[in-house]
Parts: structure tokens; sequence; C-alpha cells
């Protein structure tokens, strides 16, 4: 994190605590990273990715695909900024390798982009969400981001496979409050939903759910 020689505000301070605190799927590793360092006057990231299931094998991604991870680095202006619409900012990116089948479907950027709205409770064509009183889910506003699909092809003396289809998510947004927990779990699920993990508690087919 970064507080420069600025002494750490107590809302950082319990908005770091808040993400250390989020509960997530057990695939996926969570961990501190190097902050970005001129974005905002404090600022914390952690590194995500969807860890190997070598022992295993019913919790590795159902499509078969490669490699997904991605960072979500919280940004924190006590004074505000206007393009924020508050103090919290996320700056979320998730990049996720994907079978051909789904890379070649033109819709693919409208389900990855639906999979984060849907995620954080934002409804469809809006940019910020209003949750119940009580509810879980995070209030979110000012979300904006693009979704990229790319097909990269290797030649010549280049190890991997000869093409490769990668699925790129990069998206912001305000958090109303320091209380975060819940904006990493959503994160967590759009990657799970990138790299083709089952839904929670489904089991592979023949394999029920606790063995």
């Amino acid at each position: 994190m970064t507080t420069g020689a600025q002494p750490e505000p107590a809302d950082f301070t319990h908005a770091v605590q808040s993400l250390d605190a989020a509960v997530v799927r057990p695939e996926i590793e969570v961990g501190s990273i190097r902050p970005p360092q001129r974005l905002a006057p404090f600022s914390y990231a952690l590194g995500v990715e969807v860890s190997p299931q070598a022992d295993d094998p019913a919790l590795a991604p159902a499509d078969g695909a490669g490699n997904a991870f991605g960072r979500l680095v919280l940004l924190y202006d006590p004074a505000g900024q206007d393009a924020w619409n508050g103090t919290f900012r996320l700056v979320a990116f998730i990049q996720a390798e994907v079978e051909a089948d789904l890379a070649n479907d033109p819709l693919l950027p409208e389900v990855a982009w639906e999979w984060l709205t849907e995620a954080l409770g934002v409804p469809r064509g809006s940019t910020e969400s209003t949750p119940a009183e009580g509810s879980d889910t995070p209030a979110v506003l000012a979300l904006g981001g693009t979704v990229t699909a790319t097909t990269s092809v290797r030649y010549g003396d280049i190890a991997g496979p000869p093409r490769a289809h990668q699925l790129e998510l990069r998206a912001s947004w305000t958090a109303s409050s320091p209380a975060l927990a819940g904006h990493l779990e959503a994160f967590c699920e759009v990657l799970a939903s990138a790299a083709g993990l089952p839904p929670t508690g489904v089991a592979t087919l023949g394999r029920p759910v606790g063995q």
C-alpha cells in the first residue's frame, strides 16, 4: 500500500482490512502485490489467480482452459475525485485463456461484461447499483470498462499451442463505503467464470458434492 509521508487514514485501513477478510472459493488464490504509486494518495493491490488443481481434476476448469489471473487495485483519495463520484475507486483487470469455440462467439464481450454486472448487482444498461437494505451485494457507482477477445498465432520456434485465445476484462467502479469484501468476492466470481470453473457447490458429473 502507498502512504508516502501522510498518515494512513482510518477509512483506508478499514477498506484494506475488509478486502483481506473477503471469503473466496478455494480454487482461487489471493495475495497482495505492489500497488500503483501515482493514481491516488493511497493505494492497495491484490493479485488473484485460479490455482492449479492437479490433485483434484474435478475442480479444474470445466472447459479445459489455461491460465486465468487478474488484479484488483484499491485507490483512495480522501478529497474525492470528480470522475469517481466518491473517495474509493476499484480498478480491475482479468485475463483468461479460453477455448476457440468461446473465443469465436461474437457475443463473448457482452457475456463477459454481464458476468461482472451480475456479480456486482448492477442492472443491465446501468452504471450503478442500489442494493436493498441489509443486502450483501456491494453498492457500486460509475462502473465502466472494456472487454477484449484476442487470438494469438505462434510461428517458428516458439513454445506453446499454434493458436491461443484470450479474454481480457478491464473495469473500474466506485465503492460507496470502505466495506469492500463483497467487491473482491464479486471480482473472484467473474474470474471463476472466465476460467470456466463450475458454480460454487456444483460438482463434476458423477461426483457428489463433498466427496
